[in-house]
This record gives structure tokens, sequence and C-alpha cells, in this order.
């Protein structure tokens, strides 16, 4: 593969970031997309929602977090037409209070993914009582 040729697999990409990142008592988790096995998982947004969710997870426990330590979200869609529909998984995933949340379409995302998710979280004894 040239080195100006985007990969078309999950599996086939290097990733040159790093997928959790702790500074200032706050922890920067990579964006999620929807994959299982090194592809996207099938059966459209909700799938792809649970997925992203559920590697979400595992970044998170990586540092000792887990979703409650959650303070902000980004969420990329590629159609807003998936909006509600993510909306349902997503209220489902998280509990209260839920995190600050920004959530837009974007042109593309990779691999043909519908999702991404872009978390900050407090890392633990961090967040105050805000909110």
């Amino acid at each position: 593969m040239s080195p100006h040729t985007a990969p078309t697999s999950y599996s086939d990409a290097r990733h040159p970031y790093s997928t959790v990142r702790e500074a200032a008592g706050l922890v920067f988790v990579s964006g999620q997309l929807g994959v299982a096995d090194g592809e996207i998982v099938p059966g459209g947004i909700e799938a792809e929602t649970r997925q992203a969710f559920d590697n979400l997870d595992r970044a998170l426990a990586a540092v000792g977090l887990d979703r409650s330590d959650i303070v902000k979200i980004v969420v990329y869609l590629t159609s807003l037409a998936d909006r509600l529909p993510m909306d349902e998984v997503y209220v489902e995933a998280l509990s209260e209070p839920l995190p600050a949340r920004t959530c837009f379409a974007v042109g593309e995302l990779p691999f043909g993914a519908t999702i991404e998710l872009d978390v900050t979280a407090a890392a633990r004894g961090t967040r105050g009582a805000v909110g």
C-alpha cells in the first residue's frame, strides 16, 4: 500500500495516535468507532453505537475509569437522520448526570463508519460538584 493511500479496512490501518492520554486531571480518549474484529459491525447506527460504547469502555478501563467518569462527548455522525436512533442507544448507555455533548454531521468517517465517539473524562478524584 502506498503511504498516500488510505487503508480500506480498520484491521489494515496503522493508528498513529494514543488511544488514551491523561493530562491535568483529564483523560482524553481518541475517537471510537463501531469496530469489532477489525471491521465495522453490521446492523446500522444502533449496532455501531453500541459497539463504539463497548470500545470506549475498554479504553476507559485501561486507565481505571468507566462511563460515569465521562464529562464530555463529541458525537460525529455521517447523517443527522441517524441522530434519533443513536440517541436511543446513547441514553441507555449513560446514566445521570449526562456528560456535556456536541453532536454534528461530517462528510465521511474512516472505514465507512456512521458514528465516532470522542470523549473527555475526569481522572478519578478530580470531578467537581458542578453539573
